[in-house]
């Protein structure tokens, strides 16, 4: 089960591209363009909050267990698909705080390096799982086609299946990316980044009805209220809570996401069961005062040690999550208690997801960062 199967078709550790610095360090920036700083880890902390949510929501509502088998944790999972939004928001804070004082090159190039190691090891290992198990969730087996196209991270735009479900939100992401390289290109104002966040807003609302797919594709307008707003905590935060624009725009994409909600709980509502649109919204409420209160500075306590290893952990651990801990689920649901097989799923899923971040990630970043750094295109 996706998590928002929208026909209109992520969390991140700091290895490079996202730098949690406060932004009170980027006027003293290294000349490299990269923020210096005090690492902001209540982002960490949201990031993992974000994945762990997703997993709970997939693994208490896959249709192996009875309707209440753990009790409030199903109740938990029935909402907890809105982690998503939240990691949407996070996206926007985090992009356009690691991209100010960036150059250009050096801002795609972050992109990939942070994207790409993670992404392309969790698609083969996902395939090999897939193959063994011979029946995977989503259907037949993969084929190589679908594999290989997997791993260029556009299979949404080149309609190929995802190996695993939850890839969706990268298309997303992507896009995010590419549209903030446009300002990006020749370096972040206030201004500029205000301007760009009311344009996308705009084209956001002609697009459902522009007859354009090109535009809808671009503009996204399901999500970009989110990313969008992501971007406007950040200038908050930056520029201080008088910044009166940023709010404006805020409480404006707060109201055009309560009206996309009522699409998004349609696509996450299983057979038999009746998602409450209030609920959904106070979830998603929430998730709007947990960064406004990032922007206002009120979290910064929030500094514990070893929640960057829980924000570097949240990226591995979403793509690996649905499609190999529900193969998990399924293979063992007959002969393991409930609770004893959901909580051994878990601790898997979480220990794989260190496991590559640590050994997988880390290195391969370093390594595919040099070499792209070493091109005569990066020099130049």
């Amino acid at each position: 089960m996706s998590l928002h199967p929208s026909p209109r078709a992520f969390p991140r550790p700091q290895s490079d591209g996202d730098h949690l610095a406060s932004p009170r360090a980027i006027p003293g920036q290294a000349a490299s363009g990269r923020a210096t700083g005090p690492r902001l880890r209540v982002l960490d902390g949201l990031r993992i909050v974000a994945a762990m949510a997703v997993l709970f929501h997939h693994y208490t509502r896959e249709g192996l267990w009875g309707r209440d088998a753990f009790g409030w944790l199903t109740t938990f999972g029935r909402y907890s698909w809105l982690g998503v939004e939240l990691f949407f928001m996070i996206s926007g804070f985090v992009i356009c705080m690691s991209a100010w004082g960036r150059p250009l090159g050096g801002y795609l190039r972050s992109r990939v390096v942070r994207l790409g190691p993670a992404y392309w090891f969790c698609v083969l290992l996902t395939t090999a799982v897939l193959l063994v198990d011979g029946e995977p969730s989503g259907g037949s087996g993969p084929g190589l086609s679908q594999v290989l196209t997997n791993l260029t991270m556009f299979q949404t735009p080149l309609e190929r299946d995802h190996l695993d479900m939850s890839y969706w939100t990268l298309w997303s992401e992507v896009r995010f990316y590419l549209l903030f390289a446009v300002v990006a290109r020749t370096g972040l104002t206030y201004r500029k980044v205000m301007n760009f966040c009311w344009i996308w807003t705009v084209a956001s609302l002609l697009a459902p009805t522009s007859g354009l797919p090109v535009l809808d594709t671009l503009a996204n307008p399901v999500y970009s209220p989110l990313f969008v707003s992501g971007i406007c905590f950040y200038l908050i935060r930056r520029e201080g809570p008088r910044a009166g624009e940023p709010w404006a725009l805020v409480g404006f994409s707060w109201l055009l996401m309560q009206r996309w909600l009522d699409d998004i709980v349609h696509w996450n509502t299983v057979k038999g069961d009746r998602l409450s649109w209030g609920a959904c919204l106070a979830v998603m409420s929430a998730c709007y005062l947990v960064m406004a209160a990032v922007a206002l500075r009120w979290l910064d306590r929030i500094d514990w040690r070893w929640l960057p290893v829980g924000g570097a952990m949240s990226y591995p651990l979403y793509l690996l999550h649905q499609q190999i801990g529900i193969t998990l689920l399924r293979r063992w649901h007959r002969d393991v208690e409930p609770w004893t097989l959901l909580l051994s799923a878990v601790a898997v899923i979480l220990a794989a997801a260190w496991l590559i971040q640590r050994y997988v990630e880390r290195p391969s970043a370093r390594l595919l960062r040099h070499w792209l750094e070493s091109r005569p295109a990066a020099r130049a």
